[in-house]
């Protein structure tokens, strides 16, 4: 766990979100925390070079036997559940455990929660190892509030993350984890407090692992600030989205977008991120 928070200042009342997301990402840039991701297929290429564009050190060790000497060491871990199978659980959990054991935060991206009995349990077994954020889209965080498998249009969600705040607040409540809630605003709430990022474009849906990535890039800026994982949640999802803001202008599509999204979050600078973020209280 990297300990700078005594270069982060925060002010509970109400946050400066600009100076706060610039110190986190420098933080993440001075540091370079290990971020250890049990993660799917489909995302862990560009989850790696979201995290090191970002200046954080990526590691996708997944094996079950490595996770008692590695997981410890690691500044924090995100776990995605995202191709999801038997044989992989055990080291999710494991992992979950190692890092509880550590005082290392994790985060869990309880992807298509709700599209199976099987996936379900599993999430909800997981947000039972008290993670330090979940993040999901609307859909998901709502299956994992209300326990209930149903219609699914497999990762993509069927709701607006406005549509989850509520859901979003009581699992928050029940689970003593931070809950993100991605969509057109990403919400985030401890329970209580609820903010709003409304950076990012709508063309960030189209890239496969955009939402994955996210959340390996709230670990990292939780792994340094661990004692505010509320507004080290809230400025990961703005940061990433002035990136996808950034990269648009630049872009033709998704492919295009793909490559330009990295690149912005690389060369972000301190006058462009005080400027652009744009977060704001629902409480």
């Amino acid at each position: 766990m990297v300990d700078n928070t005594h270069q982060i200042k925060h002010q509970q009342s109400s946050p400066e979100w600009g100076p706060t997301a610039w110190a986190h990402l420098s933080a993440v840039r001075t540091h370079s925390p290990l971020i250890q991701c049990i993660t799917n297929f489909v995302s862990m290429d560009l989850m790696a070079n979201t995290l090191l564009s970002a200046g954080a050190s990526p590691a996708m060790i997944h094996s079950l036997r490595e996770i008692p000497d590695f997981t410890p060491r690691a500044a924090a871990l995100c776990v995605n559940v995202g191709t999801l199978t038997a044989e992989w659980l055990p080291a999710m959990m494991a992992a979950a455990e190692a890092a509880g054991r550590a005082g290392k935060p994790w985060v869990l991206d309880p992807v298509a929660a709700g599209a199976s009995r099987f996936r379900l349990e599993a999430c909800r077994e997981l947000v039972g190892m008290r993670p330090t954020v979940v993040r999901g889209n609307g859909s998901e965080i709502l299956a994992l509030a209300n326990a209930s498998v149903g219609p699914s249009k497999g990762v993509d969600s069927s709701h607006e993350s406005t549509d989850a705040v509520e859901a979003a607040k009581s699992l928050a409540k029940s689970s003593g984890c931070i809950v993100a809630v991605s969509g057109a605003v990403d919400i985030v709430t401890d329970g209580q407090r609820v903010v709003g990022a409304q950076n990012g474009v709508a063309m960030m849906q189209k890239i496969t692992a955009t939402g994955c990535s996210v959340t390996a890039l709230i670990a990292a800026f939780v792994a340094v600030d661990p004692l505010y994982a509320f507004e080290a949640t809230a400025t990961a999802l703005s940061i990433f989205g002035i990136a996808g803001e950034i990269g648009m202008d630049m872009a033709k599509g998704p492919a295009s977008l793909r490559v330009h999204l990295i690149d912005s979050l690389y060369g972000l600078d301190q006058d462009t991120v005080v400027r652009r973020v744009n977060i704001i209280s629902f409480s």
